[in-house]
């Protein structure tokens, strides 16, 4: 006798073959006027192993659970345990936008979407077999409305990741556009100023100027001055950031 089904359930011998040693994944088993749910409880993050939960419907109405409440109590906590869930990673995705954020709530969604998919489809099957239950159509749209809301979440989540994703290789990509554009700039100064300071370094003495007589002090400040004011000239020059082009965005035909 499979132990996943309690001995005191009067089921159908068919739910007891069908079963194995794992309860395995969310599913509808019907046979005979009887209604068997093999549902999963909120996943882990980081566990692969899912606690499952089974529902017996028998063909009066009455509706049983492995788990500790009645059997409409405990398809009613399991629900209310995706709510929480989902309830968690809508807070987390309130907070201030960040990688490790998103990718800590893709790694929650990521599974939880799956399982959400899975109980929704469950309870689809099972609401097309007895569509005289509304219990069975109240937890169906219950687990439709989970599933489109985790599945809008990790959405949001992977849509926040690429964008910080494409946002830091733009910037990157200004970086080092900045980078060869100085490098450019810094490569003109080199081309004026080392032939003149070669000459210099070559001849190693002072060319007649005709200001050798002048002794007022003027002279010095005035010359003093100059080469701030060029230096600043020429920092200005090299520090003008390049206009950055606007890609024409691509035109979508009608």
């Amino acid at each position: 006798m499979n132990s996943l089904l309690p001995s005191a359930w009067s089921v159908p011998e068919i739910f007891r073959k069908r079963l194995g040693e794992l309860a395995g994944r969310q599913r509808t088993m019907s046979a005979d006027g009887h209604l068997l749910l093999v549902l999963h409880e909120v996943p882990e993050p980081g566990v692969a192993e899912r606690k499952s939960v089974l529902f017996w419907r028998d063909p009066a109405g009455v509706w049983r659970a492995t788990g500790n409440g009645s059997g409409l109590a405990e398809l009613d906590s399991l629900l209310q345990g995706y709510i929480k869930g989902i309830d968690g990673l809508e807070s987390r995705m309130l907070a201030a936008p960040s990688a490790d954020n998103y990718f800590s709530v893709l790694q929650t969604a990521t599974p939880l979407l799956r399982s959400t998919r899975n109980l929704h489809r469950a309870l689809q099957e099972a609401r097309e077999l007895f569509r005289e239950d509304r219990h069975i159509l109240l937890a169906r749209d219950q687990a439709g409305e989970q599933e489109r809301t985790v599945e809008l979440l990790h959405s949001d989540a992977r849509n926040g990741l690429d964008y910080m994703i494409a946002r830091q290789a733009e910037e990157q990509a200004r970086n080092s556009d900045q980078l060869v554009v100085s490098s450019y700039r810094l490569n003109l100064l080199v081309a004026i100023f080392l032939p003149l300071t070669a000459l210099g370094s070559a001849f190693g003495m002072n060319f007649v100027h005709g200001l050798e007589g002048v002794r007022s002090p003027l002279l010095f400040w005035s010359v003093l001055v100059l080469g701030i004011l060029v230096g600043f000239v020429v920092k200005g020059a090299v520090a003008i950031r390049p206009v950055a082009k606007k890609a024409a965005l691509p035109r979508v035909g009608r």
